[in-house]
């Protein structure tokens, strides 16, 4: 009997260590890794999570990271599908703004705690466009116009960054615009060229073949300080022009929620190898954002206080 039990024991450990994907005590991935999107590809969100998942591959020889886009909702859709995977350390999400933005508009049952936070990786900065012959200048006369008339604007979804600025600018200046959602950045551009809508809020590398070719003019830039990359660096932010808004959307990684600590710390660990990949460098150069980086418990801290900071502009009144 004490043989019989030994055995089941001694197979209980093993079974244990092979769904925990345990190498001497280490936690790391078994199979393929999910990166899911939450919008449609050909926007910012997409080119960060593909570019992500290609530097953790790099930084970490033998995983296998496979991108999922998994749009709708405004993101809703995707977060909603990493809450499904509770416990599972094989699956991470492109994270932005919208974590933090969908709860607060009460459109949704998770919130950030019911996630692993993993990292936080960069600074996208927003840049309002138009079309070449719009009658507007600067963003003032946007926002002047918006005062007294119709201004249509395009969303990447009705919770995200760009509805968060336009909010924003809508309770400093008493403008009010009339918002078109979309599922993603990339459905912005030929909406704004088509003339659906008059003017939208677009990350750099959404939008920098357009600027060049003339197709479409910018009109000031979100951020706090003026870009540095020469491309951008005449363009004043709202600030200069009158406008007191920044607001940048950040990039990062967010795990399933219930994972355990030896899953964390593989996590944590493979992050912060993503930065010294050329993959991940050659994406922020490409897309023009800043490196930017807090990992683990100080990601978590971050996206506690940017809630705080949110709240007022974007919750429902009860």
């Amino acid at each position: 009997m004490r043989a019989l039990l030994a055995a089941v024991l001694l197979l209980g450990a093993a079974a244990c260590g092979a769904n925990a994907g345990t190498t001497g005590g280490a936690w790391k991935p078994r199979g393929d890794v999910r990166m899911i999107v939450p919008f449609a590809a050909g926007g910012g969100s997409d080119l960060a999570g593909r570019a992500v998942a290609a530097a953790l591959e790099k930084a970490q020889p033998g995983l296998t990271v496979t991108v999922e886009n998994r749009d709708g909702g405004s993101g809703a859709v995707g977060y909603s599908g990493l809450l499904g995977k509770k416990g599972n350390g094989n699956y991470l999400i492109a994270t932005e703004n919208a974590i933090l933005s969908l709860p607060l508009s009460g459109q949704v049952s998770f919130t950030r705690k019911d996630f692993t936070p993993v990292a936080k990786l960069a600074e996208d900065g927003g840049i309002v466009v138009v079309k070449p012959d719009s009658p507007f200048k600067s963003c003032t006369d946007v926002v002047n116009a918006a005062k007294g008339g119709r201004v249509s604007v395009g969303m990447s979804g009705a919770y995200g960054v760009d509805n968060v600025i336009f909010t924003m600018i809508e309770q400093k200046t008493g403008a009010k615009f009339q918002r078109v959602p979309f599922e993603s950045g990339g459905e912005l551009v030929p909406a704004v060229l088509g003339g659906q809508i008059q003017a939208a809020l677009l990350n750099p590398g959404e939008v920098i073949g357009q600027l060049r070719s003339g197709d479409l003019k910018g009109l000031c830039v979100t951020t706090e300080k003026r870009y540095t990359y020469p491309e951008f660096s005449a363009l004043a932010t709202a600030k200069e022009q009158g406008i007191d808004v920044s607001y940048v959307q950040f990039r990062g990684i967010l795990a399933a929620g219930g994972l355990d600590e030896r899953e964390r710390a593989y996590w944590e660990s493979a992050a912060r190898g993503v930065t010294r990949t050329p993959e991940f460098q050659k994406w922020l150069k490409d897309n023009y954002l800043q490196q930017a980086e807090l990992y683990g418990d100080d990601f978590g801290t971050y996206l506690e206080q940017l809630d705080t900071a949110l709240a007022p502009v974007l919750k429902k009144p009860s």
